[in-house]
């Protein structure tokens, strides 16, 4: 059995190595996804309920009935989480969180832990 000939980009038979023209490869990288992190909010027994829903309203651009539904969690299970972000932006929540109870005088806990 003959197999016709392969032709390369002249048009010419070829195309394989050995030949004069060579196949160049190229590897794709594709960036790695960032580590995402929980914010979560710690129950204590002294923030009030509605400061709680009212931080994962204006923090976490929550509903009232989300925030409400978070605060509830973290009332009964000890701790609730309010998002899911990248590394940097679960850091300025946290801190912002933290920042915002402690003037406001309340000892409500905000933690960042990785997914």
């Amino acid at each position: 059995m003959h197999w016709p000939a392969r032709l390369g980009p002249a048009g010419n038979a070829g195309g394989g190595p050995g030949n004069g023209t060579s196949l160049a490869t190229r590897t794709v990288t594709r960036p790695k996804r960032p580590d995402l992190f929980r914010v979560l909010l710690l129950n204590d027994d002294y923030t009030p309920m509605e400061f709680v829903v009212h931080v994962i309203m204006r923090f976490f651009n929550r509903t009232e009935e989300e925030a409400t539904r978070i605060m509830l969690h973290v009332h009964h299970h000890g701790v609730g989480e309010c998002g899911v972000y990248t590394y940097e932006v679960a850091e300025t929540k946290v801190t912002q969180v933290m920042a915002y109870a402690r003037d406001n005088q309340h000892p409500l806990q905000c933690v960042m832990e990785k997914k």
